[in-house]
């Protein structure tokens, strides 16, 4: 009690929650250009965080070890941020030199100084009223590439905006937001390339991967994520099923700079639980894609769930990472699906390595050699409804998985829960919701066993796990100080030993942490910044 008071009293009192003008617009500081090259080792400039995973590896993993198991009870609140707009924060802000961008819900942005929380500029974007959006008001993050951020919104638009004075540089609609499109989701910058996706799987839409222009904003390619007529692939929806078909693409994917490849996931099939009107595996839905950065060409693929009926989208952060598997050194891509199934796959080839339950299922018996699911018959949704795990929100699902160069142990928020799927039949309608069904809980969520786990990607093996109760959806960051960040949904926010899982430090911040950690430092300090309900909170060491 005497720790939440004190942390009440910081929050109350810090600087960053008052301004003399709140509507006074101010420049920042001067800071180096993000050229690509800095983006290519972004790991070794570990006091910024200049893209949404930290680094196009997608490791969530900071060189940073000022703060490390030996200290790391020494933690203390530095100064927060509070979002005007009431509404969950899902946001992981970038540092660029001790400048900090954040993105707020729904879509807007703002600078603030990364030492102290106080604003420099801000951006808001005008929403039309008429949105009509599947899971919530909200944005991940930013890119950046030289001066100019690239920001996401939920009307489906992609905005550049100035680093330096928050003017808009340039805005163009990506889709149309009235049939459904939205976007919620950080770019990535691909050379001189912003690469994003699209949301809106619920909606009947068909699913693209987009890469424009960084200084004009004018599209270079679009790669659709589910094949047209004529296209390989098209014969896996039957009828016309592919055009309302879903595979959206609303996480943030990954980059090789090495093979010129990108790696970025898709959503489920729509409608989502109704698979009589859409026969067949539904390429490219639930899958892994590996895209040419220049051109977007489908270099090869894998789908997790052919014909997925539980709405199991694909659309984790992959990771990548080269280790030794099997006495031979290989170039991996890691990931743990949301139907419940870890999967180590060679990233330059998309062939199946390795794969095992990380969460409690009930639908496949197993994979096969070639990492396809050996199926449990009798389990697709029924107009009855049918018990079934993992549940809709999966094994695990959008939040960002994490990766040690220490420990070499993969990272991520599981849960072992149920649930009882139907389906119903549903005629597609233009900007209306097409999902064909839906599912619920005959028992409450705290019923369920979740916790954070750690893989071996070698073998797929759970090497230990540290309970969490409720279910949690935050990402997770790991450190050369041996530290494994994370939060959960009754508003803690914790650090474990990333070798063991042992607790070594918590603090309670009242509200459901939805999003993942971040590590920077300024000056030789090191911080540590959480989104936690409709605050932006940065830690460090006790001066």
């Amino acid at each position: 009690m005497k720790r939440l008071a004190i942390l009440l009293s910081l929050v109350i009192f810090n600087p960053a929650f008052t301004a003399e003008d709140p509507f006074e617009t101010v420049m920042t500081p001067a800071f180096s250009p993000i050229t690509w090259e800095r983006l290519i080792n972004a790991g070794d400039e570990p006091e910024n965080w200049l893209m949404y995973s930290g680094t196009l590896d997608a490791q969530r993993y900071s060189q940073l070890d000022e703060i490390n198991t030996s200290n790391v009870t020494e933690m203390e609140l530095k100064w927060a941020y509070q979002i005007p707009v009431i509404d969950r924060a899902e946001t992981v802000p970038l540092v660029v030199d001790g400048i900090m961008f954040i993105t707020e819900a729904p879509s807007n942005l703002v600078a603030v100084d990364a030492q102290t929380g106080r604003q420099y500029w801000r951006y808001d974007h005008d929403l039309p009223e008429d949105l009509r959006i599947c899971c919530g008001r909200n944005n991940r993050g930013v890119a950046i590439l030289g001066e100019t951020l690239f920001m996401s919104t939920l009307d489906a638009h992609l905005v550049a905006i100035d680093a330096r004075t928050g003017n808009v540089l340039w805005d163009v609609e990506v889709a149309a937001y009235d049939s459904g499109y939205s976007k919620t989701a950080a770019p990535l910058i691909v050379k001189d390339k912003v690469v994003t996706g699209i949301a809106g799987g619920e909606f009947g839409i068909r699913g693209f991967i987009d890469a424009y222009n960084a200084e004009t904003g004018e599209l270079e390619w679009r790669t659709y994520t589910i094949p047209g007529e004529g296209e390989p692939g098209n014969d896996t929806w039957s009828g016309d099923s592919w055009k309302t078909g879903g595979s959206a693409t609303w996480i943030t994917g990954a980059y090789d700079p090495d093979l010129n490849m990108i790696y970025w996931g898709t959503g489920n099939p729509g409608p989502d639980w109704n698979g009589d009107v859409r026969l067949g595996d539904n390429l490219y839905s639930d899958s892994a894609l590996a895209l040419n950065g220049d051109t977007g060409e489908l270099e090869w693929y894998f789908q997790f769930t052919p014909h997925d009926v539980h709405d199991w989208d694909a659309i984790q952060v992959p990771i990548l990472a080269d280790i030794n598997y099997q006495g031979q050194e290989r170039k991996v891509m890691m990931w743990a699906n949301r139907n419940a199934f870890f999967y180590t796959i060679d990233r330059e080839t998309g062939v199946f390595l390795e794969g095992k339950p990380f969460a409690t299922q009930t639908w496949a018996q197993g994979l096969d050699a070639n990492g396809r699911p050996v199926r449990v018959p009798g389990m697709e949704p029924t107009y009855e409804g049918i018990m079934v795990s993992p549940p809709i929100t999966g094994g695990t699902n959008w939040y960002s998985p994490g990766y040690s160069q220490q420990t070499g142990l993969f990272y991520v928020t599981a849960f072992d829960g149920e649930q009882i799927f139907f389906k119903r039949d549903e005629d597609y309608e233009e900007g209306e919701r097409f999902t064909g069904g839906g599912g619920r809980y005959d028992q409450p969520m705290d019923a369920f066993h979740s916790s954070i786990r750690a893989i071996n990607p070698t073998t797929a093996e759970i090497e230990w796990e540290f309970p969490i109760l409720p279910r949690s959806s935050a990402g997770i960051t790991s450190t050369a100080g041996g530290l494994l960040f994370t939060g959960s949904a009754d508003g803690y926010f914790f650090a474990l030993d990333a070798a063991t899982g042992e607790e070594l430090w918590h603090i309670s911040l009242g509200r459901r942490v939805h999003a993942a950690p971040m590590t920077y430092a300024v000056e030789g300090k090191q911080f540590v910044t959480i989104a936690s309900g409709n605050v932006v909170y940065t830690f460090g060491l006790k001066d």
